[in-house]
């Protein structure tokens, strides 16, 4: 079983536990990294579609990048509220050895991380439309290269990803595979409505279920209860696990 998610945009360094290894594509993200820096920063900012705060930062980020050193583990270095309600920096060891096995986050950047790759901070977003000569679609870049390699780890796949990321996954599905995306929703009328903060939430607390319960079987994903959340035996199916905040039921 492996559990994907996604990146956040917010990145920070924190070099106080060391990384494992190096990215598996690094040799792809160095290619990456050499087409975005021909770009000038204009088109950066337009790719990035931000500030001129957070361009300037990921600009002057982007001219002095060096993909091996001073890395900080990927899940320690993601900032964003998934990460938050994940909260790995009060991991015990044993968490953090289940986490290095079972979790992928996926990245447009890096292809797919484990939880202890060493990686640097970047803006780099799976479906910016790069515009170049040797690198336009990130989706075309990476190809099914993400996917074979999940699935040589793994036929079993727990979906906590969004579209955006997930598909460069479900596209390349076959007949051995299976691919279980998880909902958190809200029961309003006859539809289930996500919401974005909180579908968010809890991704974050249903890796932080899953890694502090030590699941390895899928069935047991179905036990989850945080942030108010149930699981819906009614709306759900083999592929797609249901989870209706319980005060809507």
């Amino acid at each position: 079983m492996r559990v994907i998610i996604s990146p956040a945009k917010k990145m920070k360094v924190d070099t106080d536990l060391d990384y494992n290894q190096l990215p598996k594509f690094i040799k792809d993200t160095e290619f990456c990294l050499a087409c975005l820096k021909e770009l000038s920063y204009e088109q950066l900012k337009s790719i990035w579609k931000c500030s001129d705060q957070i361009a300037s930062l990921n600009y002057g980020r982007l001219q002095t990048m060096d993909l091996y050193n001073n890395l900080t583990p990927a899940i320690l270095s993601f900032e964003g509220i998934q990460y938050k309600y994940m909260a790995p920096g009060v991991f015990e060891t044993k968490v953090f050895e289940y986490l290095e096995k079972h979790l992928r986050i996926l990245s447009g950047f890096y292809g797919i991380l484990r939880p202890f790759d060493g990686v640097v901070p970047y803006r780099l977003e799976m479906q910016a439309k790069l515009k170049g000569d040797d690198l336009n679609s990130l989706y075309d870049y990476w190809n099914r290269k993400l996917a074979d390699n999940l699935f040589s780890e793994s036929q079993c796949i727990i979906n906590l990803a969004s579209k955006e990321y997930s598909k460069c996954i479900s596209k390349y599905l076959d007949k051995n595979s299976r691919f279980i995306t998880c909902i958190f929703g809200e029961k309003i009328g006859n539809k289930v409505v996500e919401k974005g903060t909180l579908v968010k939430m809890a991704r974050g607390e249903m890796v932080r279920f899953m890694a502090e319960k030590r699941i390895e079987d899928v069935e047991e994903i179905k036990d989850f209860n945080r942030l108010d959340y149930g699981y819906d035996h009614q709306l759900s199916d083999d592929n797609t696990f249901v989870f209706i905040k319980k005060k809507n039921y």
